[in-house]
């Protein structure tokens, strides 16, 4: 048995245009932009979409979105998607990168939400 629930909206941006991305979806949304201590790849919009952690990514490769699942297991929510058609493309930093059918990209992540935030959003699955 193991959880998992659909945490947070990444927009992918080429890395040298974080900056200008940051800007306009701040504007856009009309949250501040903010960096994430200790993951120099991360800007922040808190509170852009409620209840999803949203964040522009600078990434080496064409801009898109993308989502994450987090989960409590990592390996059984990874067969579980593959299971489902998904097709693991490789892992970084204890995360699987997945592209689902329809050719999106979804990350599947540890848990980093509050743990009883986690408990009460996520699903179950046997």
């Amino acid at each position: 048995m193991h959880r998992s629930r659909l945490s947070t909206l990444l927009i992918d941006v080429r890395e040298e245009e974080v900056g200008a991305a940051a800007g306009f979806w701040s504007a856009a949304l009309g949250v501040p932009a903010e960096p994430v201590p200790g993951e120099p790849q991360f800007t922040s919009l808190p509170d852009a979409v409620p209840g999803l952690v949203t964040a522009i990514q600078g990434v080496a490769d064409a801009p898109r979105y993308h989502l994450d699942l987090e989960t409590d297991d990592v390996d059984a929510e990874t067969a579980r998607l593959v299971g489902l058609g998904a097709v693991e493309l490789r892992e970084w930093a204890g995360c699987r990168v997945l592209q689902v059918p329809g050719g999106q990209l979804v990350c599947v992540i540890p848990v980093h939400s509050d743990p009883q935030e986690f408990a009460a959003a996520s699903r179950r699955w046997e």
